[in-house]
């Protein structure tokens, strides 16, 4: 496949796309993580999902709709999602968590609702669901790289507040750091990211590869940036070595990507398990 990079376009857009997406989907759910946000991820997923069927629907009924990029009204819902996300965190300031769900099942009936409408599935939307090698274009790559650049030098200019927020919300409260900004900044970039990582790893599995890579660097990970730093090269890896699986043996790349990042974590798991099993036996002996 190395080789065939250079001759074949689409496999360029999809290893530069990959690229990108392995290194902020795992950046951000670090953040995801530690705040106790993981489902956030399944919610604005399943919302995008509504956008992305919303968008073929509309494709299918009315000329005016034909060559739209699906993504970009994946994207408002995403984002609308988000937003309605941190309206019912205030609704509902006893029980937050409650957000979550409510936006998961509103996203899972809408798209339900305009799958139906269009009378099901079809092949573009499986590609949205479970990503597709070939479906990345020039488009989705300077959109892909405009997010990147996006929320990279968001995240590096928000890194103390977010890092605060995520450990000691009511302290960094305390110390003036305007809370509900910043995290609305956080969860519109989740959303954003989100709905850029569908045409590689698919709607349906983008949150594992938010939170797999993390729970395996937690593992190991000796501080709060060697876990990012983990994180990203996980990620990194479950994407490169899920694109060249998927390739060659014709696979949706979603699910190779998945089940690397699962064999990943095994890995962390155990050995883990046992450095602290050595440790036991070190301590016995002495």
């Amino acid at each position: 496949m190395i080789a065939e990079i250079f001759h074949y376009e689409f496999l360029q857009h999809a290893f530069l796309a990959g690229i990108m997406i392995g290194l902020l989907a795992p950046l951000l759910g670090v953040f995801v993580v530690v705040r106790r946000l993981s489902l956030i991820a399944d919610a604005l997923s399943h919302v995008t999902l509504a956008g992305i069927a919303a968008s073929l629907l509309l494709e299918k009924s009315f000329a005016l709709f034909n060559g739209f990029n699906p993504v970009y009204l994946g994207m408002v819902f995403s984002v609308g999602g988000s937003l309605f996300i941190e309206k019912l965190r205030g609704v509902y300031k006893h029980y937050q968590e409650l957000a979550i769900p409510i936006i998961l099942s509103s996203g899972i009936g809408l798209g339900v609702i305009f799958i139906s409408l269009a009378n099901g599935f079809n092949t573009d939307l499986f590609s949205y669901l479970f990503g597709s090698v070939t479906a990345v274009t020039p488009t989705d790559l300077w959109v892909i790289l405009i997010i990147s650049i996006f929320v990279i030098l968001l995240v590096i200019s928000l890194y103390k507040e977010l890092f605060l927020l995520s450990f000691d919300e009511e302290h960094a409260k305390a110390s003036g750091i305007a809370a509900s900004s910043i995290h609305f900044c956080f969860i519109v970039m989740v959303a954003l990211v989100i709905a850029a990582s569908m045409r590689i790893v698919g709607i349906l599995l983008v949150s594992s590869l938010m939170t797999l890579p993390v729970a395996a660097s937690i593992r190991i990970a000796k501080g709060f940036k060697q876990t990012i730093f983990l994180s990203i090269l996980f990620g990194e890896i479950s994407v490169l070595g899920g694109l060249f699986t998927a390739y060659y043996l014709n696979l949706a790349p979603g699910g190779s990507i998945v089940m690397i990042s699962v064999l990943i974590l095994i890995l962390a798991i155990l050995s883990k398990k046992l450095k602290l099993q050595k440790n036991v036996e070190r301590g016995e002996q002495k």
